[in-house]
């Protein structure tokens, strides 16, 4: 199709620049070009006002951003390449419109930025340097990869059957075969070896899911999280065979955090404390359940270790990485502390996002000093990294030079990287402390984040709609309804006889604590 020509350009001098523009050929005419100013080498932004459909609005922008790439190929050693590619981005910085949302098929650019090969570089990438010169300006890599178990994260709420009126509520909808395939993940190359299930009878506030119905399939379990590893492809592509722990947590911050008792307790020998209701999920048992006869704990470790044992006999590579969101987070950190302390020399690192504090100094010190790799992100308008003890540490923050080594003061653990909601032209500009907590706000500012001092990345890949799966944060001009993500018709069908009812799971996708996978399925 041809593109309408572009308008209303400012008059501006300079033939030598304007010639390089002309190879791009991406649609418009030369007549709606004028030359660039000599003295500043520097093309003024284009204004759009007469393309003929929005349609072609946006196929100037997907072939100008393929033209762009063997323009900044072919001059990657000369100076001039950085003046002319920097007016070609600022060229390119359009605003995603509504017509961005209509499935034109090929014609679209994809949601997914190329996997690289890191296989020299995933320590680095792990945190083997905690991180330094990584984080602002972000890593393309170091962004991917946090994205990447941020999805996994992700994972555990989109997979859980959140409804009260369900006999399976509090379970995941779909067996662990089919979760990536069902949630569109498998291209990670990752396949799920167990599924985590915790007692929600613990002494914590209203963090569980239970059924409404006197029938359910656990009353005394949750599922949350599951194990993961990736196979040979992305072992390849990431230079070792990597397990993952997924952590399920809470999606909005609502008053547990307010409720939650600031109640430290003793792990292990010394000093080291961490909170009791965190510790409480993670550790709880009890023989007369069906999925919590071992707790979470036990569950992880004893598949974390069938994991290494095999692949080591395999003579490979192996990492850890622990990722969660929320209460996941948490989780995440006490499971790093046990298997560092009980597997030495396991390349362990953790990545959480909106995380609140879980230990005491002596807790922070011991994982770094077991090599615990921690990456936090935290959104600044997020409330629930700051608990527990928000009023309380941030009298004592004041005070550092005397509070510093108290260990009876909550610390964080690791490196932060701190994003900004209002850094974002998409989304509301309200101050929302539930909106803020969200895994795909973190994860949408994460995939638009440079560095603290520059604007939202304009070509970030991530599909902008998943922001509004459970939130209604967007803006209004892009059209997108609110809490999109549900089940079709909400959860009821049409039997044979006309009737709208709730359908009965798929045997293979009940709650059953079936036997881990075995040998086979892992290659």
């Amino acid at each position: 199709m041809e593109v309408s020509p572009l308008r209303q350009v400012r008059k501006e001098k300079g033939a030598k620049e304007t010639k390089l523009v002309l190879k791009l050929k991406f649609g418009v005419t030369w007549k709606a070009i004028k030359k660039a100013s000599s003295s500043t080498m520097k093309l003024n932004r284009f204004h759009l006002t007469c393309a003929s459909s929005m349609k072609e609005l946006s196929l100037v922008r997907v072939q100008a951003e393929e033209a762009v790439k063997p323009i900044q190929q072919a001059h990657t050693k000369k100076k001039a390449s950085h003046v002319v590619t920097k007016s070609l981005l600022s060229l390119l910085q359009l605003p995603y419109t509504a017509s961005d949302f209509i499935d034109w098929g090929d014609l679209m650019t994809p949601t997914k930025s190329p996997k690289e090969n890191i296989s020299t570089k995933w320590r680095e990438i792990h945190g083997l340097h905690n991180w330094d010169s990584l984080l602002d300006p972000l890593h393309p890599w170091l962004r991917r990869e946090i994205i990447k178990y941020g999805e996994f994260a992700q994972a555990t709420y989109d997979g859980f059957d959140f409804d009260p009126l369900s006999e399976f509520c509090g379970s995941c909808r779909y067996n662990r075969h089919k979760l990536y395939e069902e949630l569109g993940l498998t291209n990670h190359g990752y396949k799920v070896t167990k599924y985590i299930y915790a007692m929600s009878h613990v002494d914590v506030p209203s963090w569980f899911e239970r059924s409404h119905l006197g029938e359910t399939w656990s009353k005394d379990s949750n599922w949350m999280g599951y194990v993961a590893v990736s196979n040979d492809e992305e072992s390849e592509r990431s230079g070792r065979r990597d397990i993952v722990m997924a952590w399920r947590g809470t999606i909005a911050p609502t008053e547990w955090f307010t409720d939650l008792k600031a109640m430290l307790e003793h792990i292990g020998d010394g000093k080291i404390k961490v909170q009791h209701g965190f510790r409480s999920i993670y550790k709880s048992k009890s023989e007369f359940t069906r999925y919590n006869k071992s707790s979470a704990s036990e569950q992880v470790m004893e598949e974390v270790n069938r994991l290494i044992k095999f692949y080591k006999a395999k003579d490979e590579e192996i990492s850890f990485t622990i990722t969660g969101h929320s209460l996941g987070g948490a989780l995440a950190l006490l499971n790093a502390y046990e298997a560092a302390t009980s597997i030495p020399g396991l390349p362990i690192s953790v990545i959480s996002f909106g995380a609140p504090r879980v230990g005491n100094l002596a807790f922070k010190e011991k994982l770094d000093e077991m090599g615990v790799k921690t990456l936090r992100i935290v959104v600044k308008q997020d409330i629930v990294p700051k608990f527990p003890g928000f009023i309380f540490n941030n009298i004592l923050h004041k005070l550092n030079f005397v509070t510093k080594k108290f260990n009876w003061v909550y610390r964080h653990v690791g490196s932060q990287l701190k994003l900004d909601m209002f850094m974002s032209p998409y989304l509301k500009r309200e101050s929302d402390l539930i909106g803020s907590h969200n895994l795909e706000i973190y994860l949408h500012l994460l995939d638009g984040f440079l560095s603290e001092r520059r604007k939202f990345r304009w070509n970030a890949r991530r599909d902008v709609a998943l922001v509004n799966k459970t939130t209604d944060m967007l803006i209004e001009e892009l059209r997108i309804p609110k809490f999109w993500y549900q089940l079709p018709y909400k959860g009821l069908v049409l039997n044979k006889h006309g009737r709208w009812v709730k359908p009965s799971r798929e045997p293979e996708d009940i709650p059953s604590p079936l036997p881990v996978a075995s040998e086979n399925e892992m290659h």
